[in-house]
């Protein structure tokens, strides 16, 4: 019996590079597990829509497993895919990629990248997300936050692209206020897109790049699928 195929969904981007990688993402989830059939789906900004692959599969008798490539549980998961899977009986979501600690440990990898000391207790973190006024996702971030302290000696607090408080720059602008010497924006994005490309207005000293291409997301995308077919 072949596996049910992994729609790998993503918000989307106009942003090439970001494209590109979210790809990726997929491709290395099939080289990870080989013999896997991946697709994809967004709810936002490119085709197709989510609802329309799975509402596809379904016509064509193959079950499904929609994981969100989402960091986070916000109206996307709850509505968006949700409501994509809740007509196909051969169908079910899977929970979003955040919080993990492999997510965690690759922004502690991004930010040491960009030259920032995990020992210093005078460099803050500012661990930026897009933001949601969904308060679960924001929930989902503030557990993130609380994964990296585990491996940061400075203070690692939140800031939002849009819709949750406060936003980046306000949360930057704390840090220092708070006593930090040097304040780092590490970017909670999967991609570049236009969230990750307005952070370097927030007034940090560095932002880090985001979280792909690395291996351990393509492993967390698995487990999700994995969870979600052991639950069904």
């Amino acid at each position: 019996m072949t596996p049910p195929v992994l729609v790998a969904c993503a918000h989307g981007t106009r942003n090439p590079a970001g494209r590109r990688l979210v790809a990726e993402l997929a491709l290395a989830a099939r080289r990870l597990r080989p013999g896997l059939v991946t697709t994809a789906a967004f709810v936002d900004v490119q085709p197709p829509t989510v609802a329309d692959v799975v509402a596809g599969l379904a016509a064509d008798g193959q079950p499904a497993v929609v994981v969100p490539l989402l960091l986070s549980g916000g109206y996307h998961v709850h509505v968006d895919i949700a409501g994509a899977v809740a007509a196909h009986d051969a169908a079910v979501a899977a929970r979003p990629l955040g919080p993990d600690p492999r997510l965690a440990a690759v922004l502690c990898d991004r930010l040491v990248e960009a030259g920032a000391d995990p020992r210093d207790p005078l460099t803050a973190v500012v661990l930026a997300a897009a933001g949601s006024s969904d308060p679960r996702s924001v929930a989902d971030v503030e557990d993130t936050a609380d994964l990296l302290q585990r491996s940061w000696a400075g203070p690692v607090t939140t800031g939002y692209g849009s819709a949750a408080q406060p936003p980046v720059a306000d949360a930057v602008a704390a840090a220092r206020k708070g006593g930090a010497e040097r304040v780092v924006v590490a970017s909670y994005l999967l991609a570049p897109g236009h969230f990750h490309g307005k952070l370097a207005e927030a007034g940090a000293d560095v932002v880090t790049a985001p979280l792909l291409p690395d291996e351990r997301i393509a492993a967390v995308l698995l487990d999700r699928y994995d969870a979600a077919l052991g639950s069904h």
